[in-house]
C-alpha cells in the first residue's frame, strides 16, 4: 500500500535499475549497469557521489598489503585508484601513514562523476542522477514479491533560502523526508517505475546501496541490527542474546589545517558535556603530530621523517590538511534503546515509520545532532584540550596552530566543516533466504573469515559443550565429517586455515575485523563510560574472503538486491565487510547481477535456489564477472589450499 502524496508526482522516471544510495557500492552498481547498456537511476541524500570517500569524508582507502601489492581488485576500483593518481600526480597527496592513498573528499565526487559519464558513453547505457533525493515510499505488489514503483523526494534551496549544506544533517533530514515545501527547501516528487518496454519478469531491479540499509527497513524484509547472539557461528559474540542497539559507532569527520601562527579557538558551549570522553586511547598513540598525520589528506610540503610509538611518519607542516576519524574522538557510539541511531523494526513501528507515507529515514535525529556536537567538541579538544579520559592528566597539551576548515568551498563542502553525512560502519543487515546448512536464513559469520584458532580456554569454558563441538566441526575443513560422526575428537581436528569458500561467490574483500564498539552507558559521553564489555573479542585478522550472492538476496522481495554494508553478514563479520574495496566489489556484483537477470529473464534467487546442486546460470554469471575484471575469488582459492600466510 502506498499513501497518497499531497500532490501528484511532478515527474515519472523510467529505470531498469534503481540504485538507492550514491556511496561507493551504489556508484559501482551504476558503473557496471551502464557498461552493460542499462538505464540506471541513482539517488543519493547528499549532493556528492562517493559515500565513504566524499560525503562521509573518510577519503583514506582502507586496504590490505597483499591485495594492494597485487592490485587484485574490481576493475572500477582499480580505475578509481588510477584516476586519483592522475589527478594529483601521486596516489597519496596527503602523505598519510594509515593508507597508501589519502586525498580530498570533494575531489572524489568529481572523479566518480566523470567515471560514470565515461561508463555511460562506453557501454551505451543511460544514467539519471538524482542528488539531494530520498526514497519516501515503495509500492509493493499484493503478494509482497515485487517492488512495482518508488516515490522519492528531491530537494533544492527554496527561493531566497541559503544554499545546500549550510545546515548540518540533523537540521535538515526531517525536512528532506517531508513532502511539503518549506522555508529551506522546494521539493520535487518523483515516481520511479520500470521501463515500459521491459518484458522480463521482474522487469526492473531496485538495489539498496544506502548507508544504513534504508530500503530493507522500509520494505520490512527480515534483517539483523547490532550484536548477534553467541553461537558456534559467532563464538566471540559479546552477548548470549541479540542486542540491536549496539552496532558500531558512527563518525562525523572534519578537516583541519596546520598553520604557521596560533589561531583563535572558540570553545563550543556544549564542549564541557563531551570533553570527558576524548582520549588518545593508547600511550603509543599519545602524540598530536601522529594523530594529525594519521589521515592527512593534503600535504604540499613533505615534512621531516619522524617516529613515535614505533610508527614512522613525516612531521606536519603549515598548509597540511588532516581528516579526523578517531575512536575516542569524533566517533559517536551510542548503545542503548534510549539513544541508538538506527531504529530497530520495533522502533520504526512505534514511531509510525512503517505506515504508508510515514517513512522518515529510520534514524534518530537527536543522536545525529549529538554526533555533530561531539565532533566539533573533539576538534576543540585537539587544539585546546588538556584532559585525557583513558590516559589521565599531563598527557594532552594544546596545539592552537590549527584551524577548522569550514565553508562550502572547504574539503567537506559544508558551512559547519563536518562531513555531509556521518561515516557509517554498520547498518541493517539482511537475513538471506533459507539455504542448505542455514535453514533460518543465509548469512556470513565470524567463523567464515576469522583467523582466530578458538582453541583456548575462553571458548572451552564459555560455549556449551555441544556448541563447542559444532564450532570445531565447522572449522575442521576436510575432517568435518569425521568430527561430526565422532571418529575424531573436536580437539584433535585440524583447523582449516582459509575462509569459507562459497559456490555462489560473486565478489571479494579483505580487511581485518576492526571494531569501534558501542559504549555501555547512555549517553556515550558519560564521564567514566566504558566500551561494551567483550565487543573487541571478535576483532583480529581475517583471511581473504568472498561475497556470496545469497548474502545479497533478501527474503520476500524478488526484485530487490542488497549491496554495500547491508548484505547478509553477522555483527562480527560486518566489521571486516565494510571497507572501500569491498563496497565496490559488492556494488559491481549487484550491477552485474541486475543486468544479467534482465537479459536472461531470471530472478537472482533462481540462480542459487538449487545449491549445492550445479547451477549453470550461476556459473555463467560468475564467468561474466571474471571476464569483466571483477574477481569472484582470490588466486589459488581451493579447499586444498591451506597456505594463506602471505595474505596480510
Amino acid at each position: 500500500m502506498i499513501a497518497t502524496p499531497p500532490r501528484n508526482p511532478d515527474k515519472t522516471v523510467n529505470c531498469e535499475i534503481l540504485v538507492v544510495g550514491g556511496g561507493l557500492s551504489g556508484v559501482a552498481t551504476a558503473y557496471e549497469g551502464l557498461l552493460a547498456g542499462r538505464t540506471v537511476c541513482l539517488t543519493e541524500i547528499t549532493d556528492w557521489l562517493g559515500g565513504q570517500i566524499s560525503a562521509q569524508g573518510t577519503s583514506a582507502l582502507d586496504e590490505r598489503p597483499t591485495q594492494r601489492a597485487l592490485k587484485f581488485y574490481s576493475r572500477g576500483y582499480l580505475e578509481l585508484r588510477d584516476r586519483i593518481q592522475r589527478k594529483y600526480g601521486k596516489l597519496n597527496p596527503g602523505n598519510c601513514w594509515v593508507s597508501d592513498s589519502c586525498f580530498l573528499p570533494r575531489d572524489a565526487h568529481t572523479i566518480l562523476t566523470q567515471m560514470l559519464k565515461d561508463a555511460e558513453n562506453k557501454g551505451k547505457g543511460k544514467l539519471q542522477w538524482f542528488g539531494n533525493t530520498v526514497i519516501k515510499e515503495l509500492d509493493i505488489s499484493s503478494d509482497g514479491k515485487i517492488i512495482n514503483s518508488a516515490i522519492a523526494i528531491q530537494h533544492q534551496p527554496a527561493k531566497g533560502a541559503l544554499p545546500l549544506n549550510t545546515y548540518p544533517l540533523s537540521q535538515t533530514i526531517e525536512d528532506a523526508y517531508t513532502y511539503g515545501n518549506s522555508s529551506r527547501f522546494t521539493k520535487t516528487i518523483i515516481r520511479f517505475v520500470p521501463k515500459a518496454n521491459q518484458q522480463t519478469s521482474p522487469n526492473w531491479y531496485v538495489v539498496d546501496a544506502s548507508e544504513t540499509g534504508e530500503i530493507i527497513g522500509l520494505a520490512d524484509v527480515p534483517y539483523r541490527l547490532g550484536i548477534d547472539a553467541r553461537s558456534y557461528l559467532e563464538p566471540s559474540a559479546s552477548s548470549s542474546e541479540n542486542d540491536p542497539f549496539c552496532p558500531q559507532g558512527f563518525t562525523y569527520t572534519f578537516a583541519m589545517e596546520a598553520t604557521k601562527e596560533a589561531q583563535p579557538q572558540t570553545m563550543p558551549a556544549y564542549y564541557p558535556q563531551y570533553a570527558p570522553y576524548f582520549s588518545y586511547e593508547l600511550q603509543r598513540l599519545a602524540n598530536f603530530d601522529l594523530v594529525f598525520t594519521y589521515r592527512r589528506i593534503w600535504s604540499p610540503t613533505k615534512g621531516q621523517p619522524t617516529k613515535f610509538g614505533g610508527i614512522n611518519f613525516t612531521a606536519s607542516s603549515p598548509g597540511d590538511i588532516s581528516m579526523q576519524n578517531w575512536t575516542w574522538g569524533n566517533d559517536y557510539r551510542p548503545g542503548t534503546a534510549a539513544d541508538n541511531l538506527i531504529y530497530t523494526r520495533q522502533q520504526l513501528e512505534s514511531t509510525g515509520q512503517l505506515q504508508p507515507g510515514g517513512w522518515m529515514g529510520g534514524l534518530r535525529t537527536e543522536t545525529l545532532r549529538k554526533g555533530e556536537e561531539n565532533a566539533l567538541s573533539y576538534y576543540y579538544w585537539l587544539v585546546a584540550g588538556t584532559t585525557d579520559s583513558q590516559l589521565g592528566n599531563g598527557v594532552k597539551q594544546p596545539y592552537p596552530n590549527h584551524r577548522l576548515l569550514t565553508g562550502l568551498d572547504s574539503p567537506m563542502g559544508t558551512v559547519s566543516g563536518l562531513s555531509k553525512y556521518p561515516y557509517m560502519r554498520e547498518g541493517r543487515r539482511i537475513i538471506g533466504r533459507p539455504s542448505w546448512g542455514q535453514a533460518s536464513g543465509f548469512g556470513i559469520w565470524e567463523i567464515d573469515i576469522s583467523r582466530r584458532d578458538y582453541n583456548d580456554e575462553y571458548y572451552r569454558k564459555t560455549l556449551p559443550a555441544d556448541m563447542y563441538k559444532q564450532l570445531r566441526a565447522a572449522l575442521a575443513g576436510l575432517e568435518a565429517t569425521s568430527v561430526i560422526s565422532g571418529q575424531i575428537s573436536p580437539d584433535k581436528a585440524m583447523r582449516r586455515t582459509r575462509s569459507t569458500i562459497f559456490p555462489d561467490s560473486i565478489g571479494i574483500g579483505h580487511y581485518a575485523i576492526d571494531f569501534h564498539p558501542c559504549m555501555t552507558q547512555s549517553p556515550p559521553e558519560t564521564p567514566g563510560n566504558t566500551e561494551r564489555a567483550g565487543e573487541r573479542r571478535g576483532a583480529g585478522q581475517a583471511y581473504p574472503f568472498q561475497i556470496a550472492l545469497r548474502a545479497m538476496i533478501p527474503q520476500k522481495i524478488d526484485n530487490l538486491i542488497v549491496g554495500g554494508k547491508s548484505i547478509g553478514t553477522s555483527h562480527i563479520a560486518a566489521a571486516a565487510y565494510r571497507v572501500h574495496s569491498f563496497e565496490w566489489s559488492a556494488g559491481a556484483a549487484a550491477g552485474t547481477v541486475a543486468a544479467f537477470a534482465l537479459k536472461n529473464a531470471v530472478a537472482p534467487y533462481q540462480l542459487v535456489d538449487e545449491l549445492p546442486k550445479p547451477e549453470p546460470q550461476l556459473e555463467a554469471l560468475k564467468r561474466l564477472l571474471e571476464q569483466n575484471g571483477n574477481p569472484t575469488a582470490f588466486p589459488d582459492t581451493s579447499i586444498f589450499n591451506q597456505n594463506w600466510e602471505d595474505w596480510r
